[in-house]
Order: structure tokens, then C-alpha cells, then sequence
């Protein structure tokens, strides 16, 4: 029987990268998945890839009313709640000598409330039993210039994980980090600002990482997968660390 036979899932950030590559493993596995993120057109192109069991809700997850529209979407098609993945995030450089406020609070914003509300908001339509993942990022380890608030950002996850793995212990709810290394996305395109410093970021990623190359968003979502089974049924309040050894040197 697939792992997820029948499961309902929520992806924040679904239509690209990681996000994109749990929805696909996810449907490939039994389950129907509600996938969310802010630009309609990389929602619609999700849609076409994944194929079926699937609906897209456009919304930004630092928006309280984006959020509720969403789970009134998933209310309105009967359906409840087995696993959520709060995968939306920003990333960008911001040293803390020239980091803006405007650029500090997009950063929690998105990160950090986006990914608390999107669990809390989840709790009265979710099945004892669920899952939550939380996706941070291997770089909250370690000390990256230009990444403390962003780094920041990643560790509060980690800690929410290990508050919520009391609060939700009598319902039987699983609560994880899932932390991935250096991973071929499409934002990592954005981050450095010309292809050839994407080179240059991406070949460092490399060097850096003793497997000696960078993470594919399938193998993130392979792990994903894990931690929101039943194969996962014993474990919660972890930090899974999928990062080719990045973190451990």
C-alpha cells in the first residue's frame, strides 16, 4: 500500500523547489495535497506537473487572512488534515552591519509567523495522529556572513518543534524539522544576483559539502515522506538533517 494512502496534506511554498517535490512524492504515494504559495502562474504550472489530487490556493503565508482563505478552501472540499508541511520561506544576504528592518521583518514574517500560523491555524481541521513538518535549513548550524537573521529565523523552527512535541503529545500529533543543505532550486537563481556569482555560490555549496555535491529536491522530499509516515511513527521532536554532511564538518 503507498505510505500516504488516503492522507490529506497541507505544502506551503508548494509550486516550486522542495515544496514542488514533496507534493509530487506525496501524490505519487496515496495522498491528495492542497499546495500553496503567492504567484498564481507557478501555481498553475504545479498543478499541470503534479497532475492530480491536487488544489492550488494563492496566498501569502505571513497574511493571517491568506492562511484562512486557505483552509477554508480545504474546509469547503470536506476534507481533514493528516500532515502539514510549512515549507514557504525567504532567504536573502543581509549583513547585520547594513540589514534593513524592512528586510529583517520579510524575513520573520515569512519564516517564522508564516510558519507558526500556518500550524496553529491547521490544528482544529487535523486528524490525531498527523504530522507536522517544519522545513528549515542546514545553514542554521552554522556561521554563514550575511545569513543572522535568516539563520534566525530557521532556529526558532527548531525550537517550536520541541515546545509543540509537549503541547500536541496527547493528540498523538508529530512535530519535526526537516533541515536540508545546499539544494538545486530555482532560488537559489535570485539569491546571488547574476548567473555568474550563482556559479561561483553554487560551486562553493560544493566545496563545502563532503558528499562533494549539492542536495536534489527529491531526496529532500524522499525524507519528507518518511517523517509524515507511519515508518515515522516513533519519532518526533527531531531535527532530520539532509545535507550531504554539510553541518557535521
Amino acid at each position: 500500500m503507498p505510505a500516504l494512502q488516503g492522507k490529506v496534506a497541507i505544502i506551503t511554498g508548494g509550486s516550486s523547489g522542495i515544496g514542488l517535490a514533496i507534493a509530487k512524492r506525496f501524490v505519487s504515494e496515496g495522498a491528495y495535497v492542497f499546495i500553496t504559495s503567492r504567484r498564481q502562474f507557478e501555481l498553475d504550472r504545479a498543478v499541470a506537473e503534479i497532475g492530480k489530487n491536487v488544489t492550488a490556493v494563492p496566498g501569502d503565508v505571513s497574511k493571517l487572512e491568506d492562511l484562512d482563505r486557505l483552509y477554508s478552501v480545504v474546509s469547503r472540499e470536506g476534507r481533514r488534515i493528516d500532515v502539514v508541511v510549512a515549507n514557504a520561506g525567504f532567504v536573502g544576504i543581509g549583513p547585520i552591519a547594513t540589514a534593513t528592518p524592512e528586510f529583517f521583518d520579510q524575513t520573520f514574517d515569512t519564516n517564522v509567523r508564516g510558519a507558526f500560523f500556518t500550524v496553529q491555524k491547521a490544528l482544529p481541521m487535523m486528524n490525531d495522529g498527523g504530522s507536522i513538518i517544519l522545513i528549515t535549513s542546514a545553514g542554521k548550524d552554522k556561521a554563514t556572513p550575511g545569513r543572522s537573521a535568516y539563520s534566525g529565523t530557521k532556529a526558532a523552527l527548531r525550537s517550536f518543534v520541541r515546545t509543540w512535541t509537549m503541547e500536541l503529545k496527547d493528540r498523538g500529533i508529530r512535530s519535526n524539522v526537516l533541515s536540508p543543505g545546499a539544494t538545486e532550486t530555482p532560488i537559489l537563481d535570485g539569491l546571488f544576483g547574476s548567473k555568474e556569482a550563482t556559479e561561483a555560490g553554487k560551486a562553493q555549496f560544493v566545496k563545502a559539502t563532503p558528499l562533494g555535491r549539492m542536495g536534489r529536491p527529491e531526496e529532500i522530499a524522499a525524507a519528507a515522506l518518511f517523517l509524515a509516515s507511519s515508518e515515522a511513527s516513533f519519532i518526533t521532536g527531531i531535527d532530520l538533517v539532509v545535507d550531504g554532511g554539510l553541518s557535521a564538518v
